[in-house]
Parts: structure tokens; C-alpha cells; sequence
């Protein structure tokens, strides 16, 4: 059987990876956590912001790169959890582009057959903004008194088509009660899930 499978969707900032820390602390089994801050970690200056390219086709020239480390990480998912690995996986999956892409549903092709229980992780734009202020971590987060358009595009897109198995409001929910509603889910899984009905896009 194969290891269980979380995966994270939302803007930065929105909590996701706080989420994936308490999951890993808070769950029976060892977890272990990829995304987009890990791969980025690893990619070299010309291929930033890699996964993490934002909505709006600012970068044309990016975009055949992030469909094929969508790829590369969709199937690391499958061999690991394949393998029996259980993996939380925080991601900001849009499709604003240049032109779409489809990456959401080849990512769900990619994980067929697998659990896959995909959390949409909510969070309204003041709280983002709010969190940009206080942290900007020395300008990687765009902040300010308003709202920057990349922000706002960020908020339009990234829950579309906002289809899930899950959704959890960081904003009224700590990690630790996002955690034990992921936890419930996990445990009764909805069937076609989420990623099923994705692939069949």
C-alpha cells in the first residue's frame, strides 16, 4: 500500500508551511515535507522562482522550466509515496500563465492511484498583507499599505478551480486544528477524491 499523501494549495503566506510543521509533529508515522520552498532551495539563480512563478505570464521565458519541475516533483511524489513514504506537500498551484498550462490536473495524472488528499488553505487578503508587513524577509515579499497587484493576482488564482477534498482557513485556525481536520479527512477519505476528478480535466 502506498504512503499517504497531503498536499497543501495556497498563496504565500497563507500558513501553508506552518501547516506542514504541525503535521509532521502532530501525526503517527514519519512525514516528510516537499514543495516549493525545498525544491527552490535547490534550483540555481536563472531557474527562480521555479514552482513558485507567480500568476499574471510576467515570465514567458520560465514557463517550460516550471512544467517540467511540476513534473520532476509530481513524480518524486509517486515513487516515494509508492515506496510507502507519507508526504505533505506545500504548493501555490494556478494556471495564470501566459497561456494555461494545465499543470493542476497533469500533477493529478501523475499521482494516480495514489491517496492524495488535497487541502485548500484559505487565507483573506488582509491577513496576507498583514503577514507580508511583519515578515518580509528582507523583500522577497512584495508589502506595503495597499494591496500590490501581484498579491491580489496571487489570491485570484491560486484556488482555481477550487476543487478539493479539504479546505482549512488559516486566518481562524491554528496549524494544530488545521492538522486534526486533515486528520479526520485522512481518515475518511471522499471518493472520486479531488486529484480524481482533476485528472479526468
Amino acid at each position: 500500500m502506498g504512503g499517504r499523501i497531503v498536499i497543501l494549495n495556497g498563496t504565500p503566506r497563507a500558513g501553508k508551511s506552518s501547516i506542514a510543521r504541525a503535521l509532521m509533529a502532530q501525526l503517527p508515522g514519519p512525514w516528510v515535507n516537499l514543495g516549493v520552498d525545498r525544491m527552490n532551495a535547490a534550483l540555481p539563480k536563472d531557474m527562480l522562482p521555479g514552482i513558485g512563478l507567480r500568476p499574471g505570464g510576467e515570465r514567458p521565458d520560465l514557463e517550460p522550466t516550471v512544467v517540467r519541475l511540476y513534473a520532476e516533483l509530481y513524480d518524486e511524489i509517486a515513487e516515494r509515496a509508492g515506496a510507502g513514504e507519507d508526504l505533505v506537500v506545500d504548493v501555490g498551484h494556478h494556471d495564470s500563465y501566459s497561456r494555461p498550462l494545465g499543470i493542476l490536473p497533469a500533477s493529478a495524472r501523475r499521482l494516480s492511484g495514489l491517496p492524495v488528499l488535497f487541502v485548500g488553505v484559505r487565507c483573506p487578503i488582509e491577513t496576507i498583507m498583514a503577514r507580508r508587513n511583519a515578515d518580509p524577509q528582507g523583500g522577497f515579499y512584495v508589502g506595503g499599505d495597499g494591496v500590490p497587484e501581484p498579491v491580489r493576482r496571487w489570491q485570484e488564482a491560486v484556488h482555481q478551480p477550487g476543487i478539493y477534498d479539504l479546505e482549512v482557513d488559516s486566518s481562524v485556525m491554528t496549524p494544530e486544528q488545521c492538522v486534526a481536520a486533515i486528520a479526520a479527512a485522512l481518515a475518511e477519505p471522499a471518493r472520486p477524491s479531488a486529484f480524481e476528478r482533476l485528472g479526468a480535466f
